[in-house]
């Protein structure tokens, strides 16, 4: 019974549909956490204790490492610190679904550039129609902080960065191994930031506890279902579904801290969201 509901398709897209759910969720948890540990603090704890959880359960190999291994796990790291560093400090300046959907422009790009097809301006004029969208009302009082939109599209660049590193890791690692490695890498990186705006408060009970929330959230569990459901299903639907993150991020946001936002702001998220997903589904492989 349990084998023919994990071979049916619905079983693997209700897998995913719950990474993303627990991705954002844990996004929006770290949130509530930015008045006492900074939005750096956060992103510590995030990778300090993902990197804690994947590798206890790994356990993998550094003893046969060559040059070229380091320097992949070393790059795949400093992505990933700074793709967290800057998607949580543009969470803490503008709403968390506006700030996901501005940083899914960097897969959409990757994917764009990679097609080298017509099409791909026909996804890109949509995408830009929809940040158009979010900032109508300017990047002053009243709208978008501009320096939030700055840090979702460095989160963007950083992003698009991981993307590319973690098919590199993917030659020279089996399954997440290299990942849990990079997350290492990232947490070196990320500890000056967090540790200067966390302070003290990083070892407060409740604070740990909720940092373990975020990590197994937003980092262990996710990657956990990605590694079996590209098993399960072609990487080419995995792709599509991932484009529903800027909704799930505006849903958590809403739930967990009341960010509502205007039938214009959701438009402008339908708008990239179909763009992610045409590019996915018009480009070759990467």
């Amino acid at each position: 019974m349990i084998q023919r509901a994990a071979s049916s398709t619905f079983f693997p897209i209700l897998l995913v549909l719950a990474s993303i759910l627990g991705q954002q969720l844990g996004a929006s948890l770290g949130a509530t956490q930015f008045d006492r540990v900074g939005p750096q603090g956060v992103v510590l704890m995030r990778l300090l204790f993902s990197a804690v959880i994947m590798v206890a359960i790994l356990r993998p190999s550094i003893a046969r490492l060559g040059p070229s291994q380091w320097r992949t796990i070393i790059g795949l790291g400093i992505t990933m610190s700074g793709m967290n560093l800057m998607i949580y400090e543009a969470f803490n300046r503008i709403p968390q679904g506006v700030a996901v959907t501005i940083e899914a422009l960097g897969p959409l790009a990757l994917s764009v550039i990679a097609g080298r097809r017509w099409v791909g301006a026909l996804w890109a004029a949509l995408a830009f129609t929809g940040i158009v969208l979010l900032g109508r009302d300017g990047f002053s009082a009243g709208g978008l902080d501009p320096v939030g939109v700055l840090f979702a599209l460095g989160a963007a660049a950083c992003w698009a960065g991981f993307i590319l590193m973690n098919r590199e890791a993917g030659r020279h690692f089996p399954g997440v191994a290299g990942l849990a490695l990079a997350m290492c890498a990232g947490t070196a990186v990320a500890a000056p930031f967090g540790i200067a705006t966390g302070g003290t408060e990083l070892l407060n009970p409740w604070v740990i506890a909720v940092g373990v929330g975020i990590a197994l959230l937003s980092s262990a569990i996710p990657y956990g279902i990605e590694t079996h459901v590209l098993r399960l299903m072609p990487a080419s639907t995995f792709a599509m579904l991932t484009c529903l993150s800027p909704a799930m991020a505006a849903l958590t946001a809403f739930v967990v801290l009341g960010q509502a936002l205007v039938w214009v702001d959701l438009v402008a998220i339908g708008c990239v969201m179909l763009a992610c997903a045409g590019a996915v589904r018009t480009r070759p492989p990467l």
